[in-house]
């Protein structure tokens, strides 16, 4: 069984705090019987269901759905990969679907019947301790955070970059930030 861990997050003036808690009340997720493509679509539905946003802020919610998962359950939420990109970490094929929307918000998506509930449970959790923060406020996190980091490599801030962030370090980063 899976532990269910609540988040809680502030970032005050480039300060970055995490803290956990243990509840009794375990949930499982269970991703064994869906369809492995497309995930990344779903889980941004799951995300959409919540509140309309930015691709900017969709984006870094992915991406720290997908991290935290992997540091909590040693396991993956989503196949996609995400890229270290200028601003910040960047699932490609998510950011093609909606880059339509420029910098407004992408509509809240309303028929959550199409969404797995692992999904909406876990986007939830982390829409909870992230879902107040803008996407350039989530922008300048990601950006001091070492799964990033590390992935730019020698890339200077304005350069555009594909390399992928690693899946080992995002687990072994998030863990680090479990209080």
């Amino acid at each position: 069984m899976k532990p269910n861990i609540s988040f809680s997050f502030t970032a005050n003036n480039n300060n970055i705090q995490v803290e956990t808690e243990k509840k009794n009340n375990v949930m499982e997720y269970d991703f064994t019987t869906m369809n492995k493509s497309g995930d990344i679509f779903a889980l941004a539905k799951a995300f959409l269901s919540i509140s309309k946003m930015t691709n900017k802020k969709l984006q870094k919610l992915c991406y720290y759905a997908k991290a935290w998962y992997l540091a909590l359950y040693d396991c993956n939420l989503i196949s996609e990969q995400f890229q270290a990109w200028v601003h910040g970490a960047v699932q490609p094929a998510l950011y093609q679907k909606y880059k339509q929307y420029g910098y407004s918000d992408i509509p809240k998506f309303t028929n959550i019947q199409e969404i797995p509930e692992e999904f909406l449970s876990f986007a939830k959790e982390i829409y909870a301790s992230y879902g107040h923060l803008t996407g350039d406020e989530l922008e300048r996190i990601n950006h001091q955070e070492t799964p990033w980091i590390e992935a730019r490599g020698d890339c200077k801030p304005w350069e555009n970059c594909s390399n992928e962030i690693s899946e080992e370090s995002m687990k072994a980063f998030y863990r680090k930030m479990m209080v």
